[in-house]
């Protein structure tokens, strides 16, 4: 069965920054398009950035130049370092492994809180 842990979250003032990891568990991670993804209060979630098996990366317009994802495949983890961040950054912070650009393969993990305030 496969587990996704996400962690790091927590509380920052905006322009803050916080580095999310998650470890990935019973699946074969390297050959995994990871992603970050977000939920906003009262809103839909949202993904934010990706890496695929080679490493190539995909960010959101709203956080291109200031978020940067990245893969440990020996340590089965993806993270997701945000600087600058913004108040509208708010949300939980959820990884998983793409299936196509709207389907994910695996059930959700519990997720990191990310308050940012001004």
């Amino acid at each position: 069965q496969v587990q996704l842990v996400e962690s790091g979250g927590g509380l920052v003032q905006a322009g803050g920054s916080l580095r999310l990891s998650c470890a990935v568990s019973g699946s074969t991670f390297s050959s995994r398009h990871m992603g970050w993804y977000r939920q906003a209060p009262g809103k839909q979630r949202e993904l934010v950035a990706d890496v695929t098996s080679g490493g190539t990366t995909t960010y959101a317009d709203s956080v291109k130049g200031r978020f940067s994802i990245s893969r440990d495949n020996a340590k089965s983890t993806v993270y997701l370092q945000m600087n600058s961040l913004k108040p509208e950054d708010t949300g939980v912070y959820y990884c998983n492994a793409l299936l196509g650009r709207t389907l994910v393969f695996f059930s959700w993990g519990q997720g990191t809180q990310v308050t940012v305030f001004s």
